[in-house]
């Protein structure tokens, strides 16, 4: 049999056009690697890997599609190279074996290609159509019939590759795709174990000072001396003194940590490299301590500087229980790094470790005995002149109306850090927003306080019954009447309508700053708490699920004053906090008993006076179910009411008896 075709020969540089206008696959993958070039550190190794991996794939590529071709045997007809470039015109059609046989013994057959899907047929008549053979027997009968019969020769090809498919662009495709992430995986797997590509390996120009911090008076008095080092450490060499190489700082969360350490960088114009305790684990073991390394290397070589570790108790502690694994084991090294690292650099380096924790007995010791951590400042909650300056500092980003009452903001705030009460002045621009006001008066800035204390209104007291409306608000007449009457604070606002998980809330708010609680104080509020209960008692005579959170919350202040704080009506003075620093499990059998007698004597109590003022009870509990909200002023006045009104009935009793008598 002898095989008729022509190819026009082409250069390989055409072809490679040709399969790049193609497949545009390629264009895309040429994008990727310079996206990657843009992401990836200006590091000379990692092109050269990355070049080589994608050479190496566009080579991979050139020998699979374009020399492949060139090996292709040069006999091929046009014909045939139609179907191996374009065998959807073929597949389009599919026709049984019985009309593949008729064609051949009717000499109607052009061309025939048997590939391992099936066959590809030409007619004389320019008909094309496939006839379908994945076992493989269809295509021997059809050769058997060719053969046997007297027909015409017509080009005939054995193909070991499937031609049925649209030219293996799709797995040019996975393989290009393939090789490109595995180059990404190995080069970040490479940069992780060299300890680099995270945040803390970037250092930062820190342009905050201590006049930017309100308030910490005592912290920024403390790290003076550290100020004073970076500046001039000349000075402090020549009498022998050396600086802190660490310092911790404590405190609430909220209470300006981070940026009291931003502000002495400021201060001292050095740089300042943050990373967070959890910057440090990580899922292969090793790595940690790795990352440890990276980030003194990098403060070394910025030196000056100030290294600060936010939540730094996220490293943990040291164990030696041998029954936490792998993973206890890198905690250690972890520590065991870091306190390496920490000693490895002298005073006169310029490198100052600062780290930040809201809970500093997680530390574990061996980082804060002297020579490592020698500072330990605590951050405390803004005092009142504090306070009304944050709010006059974040007042000044939005656009107030008139003067606000700077004065007043401070004094509801109370307890507030500064990261709430800047979420204050920012959430009263919001809801200037929402109701589409120009400016943000003193009304916003008291709903948004009210927001923060008591959270979001909800729609839960719309769904609440009548009766439903009117317990809730006896609960809250209560809470009311015992917090005024027993000095707890200053009731400013007494609502029924639903704040965040309450069906009411009572606002009661501290007038001074107190560090220091007596425990008739602590009495007195757990009075507050249990007064709603009491006042459901008083009036139905039954009480109801209401009193949950005020029933926790005031067993949480009478365990304290047995367990903790010496203030038990028995006169103990053991602490149960004595047992968990010996590990040992405590027993508060005791405890618990002992706190729930104080709860039944201030119990008692609440219910002698809420009966003492059972007509102020009557009255603030009309009036909420009438107006639903009540200011602190409005319960001042039904307490004076009430007590008026039980002074003129035991004059007119008095006189009554006089008479009589």
């Amino acid at each position: 049999m002898r095989w008729a075709s022509s190819v026009a020969s082409e250069t390989l540089a055409g072809k490679a056009a040709s399969e790049l206008r193609r497949y545009p696959f390629v264009w895309l993958s040429l994008a990727s690697a310079s996206l990657m070039n843009k992401l990836l550190p200006k590091k000379r190794w990692h092109y050269l890997l990355l070049g080589a991996l994608f050479l190496a794939g566009i080579g991979t590529l050139f020998s699979t599609r374009f020399l492949a071709r060139d090996r292709k045997p040069v006999a091929l007809n046009a014909m045939l190279l139609q179907m191996r470039s374009d065998p959807a015109l073929w597949t389009v059609t599919e026709r049984d074996v019985s009309i593949l046989i008729l064609d051949i013994q009717r000499n109607n057959v052009a061309g025939l290609a048997i590939a391992p899907s099936g066959m590809f047929v030409s007619t004389r008549a320019g008909n094309r159509y496939f006839v379908s053979d994945n076992a493989g027997k269809l295509s021997s009968l059809a050769l058997t019939y060719y053969q046997k019969g007297q027909t015409d020769a017509f080009p005939l090809a054995v193909v070991s590759e499937d031609i049925r498919s649209t030219g293996g662009w799709h797995m040019d495709l996975g393989l290009l795709l393939t090789i490109a992430f595995l180059s990404a995986l190995g080069v970040q797997a490479f940069r992780a174990n060299r300890g680099n590509g995270f945040g803390f390996s970037q250092t930062e120009s820190s342009v905050v000072t201590f006049e930017d911090v309100i308030g910490a008076e005592e912290a920024k008095s403390a790290l003076m001396d550290i100020k004073s080092y970076l500046k001039a450490p000349k000075d402090f060499t020549a009498l022998g003194a050396r600086a802190p190489k660490g310092v911790l700082l404590s405190g609430p969360p909220g209470t300006g940590k981070t940026q009291l350490a931003k502000a002495l960088a400021g201060e001292c114009k050095v740089h300042f490299i943050p990373a967070t305790g959890g910057d440090f684990t990580a899922m292969f073991v090793g790595l940690g301590s790795m990352r440890v390394k990276s980030l003194f290397r990098k403060a070394r070589k910025h030196a000056p500087c100030i290294v600060f570790i936010d939540e730094i108790d996220g490293v943990g502690r040291r164990t030696t229980t041998e029954t936490g694994g792998a993973s206890e084991a890198e905690g250690n090294r972890i520590i065991n790094q870091i306190l390496a690292e920490v000693d490895g650099f002298n005073s006169s380096s310029g490198v100052i470790v600062i780290g930040a924790t809201n809970f500093p007995d997680a530390v574990d010791p061996a980082l804060l005995r002297e020579g490592r951590f020698d500072r330990k400042i605590q951050l405390k909650l803004p005092a009142l002149a504090d306070r009304e300056a944050l709010f006059r500092l974040y007042a000044k980003k939005v656009k107030t109306v008139g003067e606000l009452g700077y004065a007043r903001l401070a004094r509801l705030t109370t307890g507030l850090t500064p990261a709430a009460i800047a979420y204050v002045v920012n959430h009263a621009a919001l809801i200037s927003a929402r109701n589409q006001q120009r400016d943000v008066p003193m009304a916003n800035f008291i709903e948004a306080i009210e927001v923060c204390r008591m959270g979001e209104v909800n729609g839960s007291s719309s769904a609440l019954t009548e009766s439903e409306r009117e317990r809730v608000a006896v609960h809250e007449a209560g809470h009311a009447l015992i917090a005024q009457v027993m000095n707890v604070g200053r009731v400013e606002k007494v609502t029924i309508l639903s704040r965040g998980g309450a069906l009411g809330v009572t606002l009661v708010t501290q007038t001074e700053d107190k560090q220091l609680h007596l425990k008739s104080e602590l009495q007195n509020r757990i009075q507050m708490l249990l007064a709603g209960r009491a006042a459901e008692l008083i009036t139905y005579d039954d009480a109801s699920s209401g009193a949950a959170s005020d029933l926790k919350e005031a067993s949480r202040i009478a365990l304290s004053m047995v367990a903790t704080l010496g203030l038990s009506d028995k006169g103990t003075l053991f602490s149960l906090d004595a047992l968990s620093v010996l590990d040992l499990k405590p027993d508060a059998t005791i405890a618990v008993a002992q706190a729930e007698t104080i709860l039944a004597a201030q119990h008692q109590r609440c219910l002698a006076t809420l009966r003492q003022l059972h007509g102020a009870l009557l009255e603030l509990t009309a009036k909420l179910v009438e107006h639903e909200t009540v200011d602190g002023e409005e319960v001042a006045r039904a307490i004076a009411n009430a007590r008026t009104a039980g002074t003129k009935g035991l004059n007119d009793a008095t006189c009554t008896q006089q008479g009589t008598a």
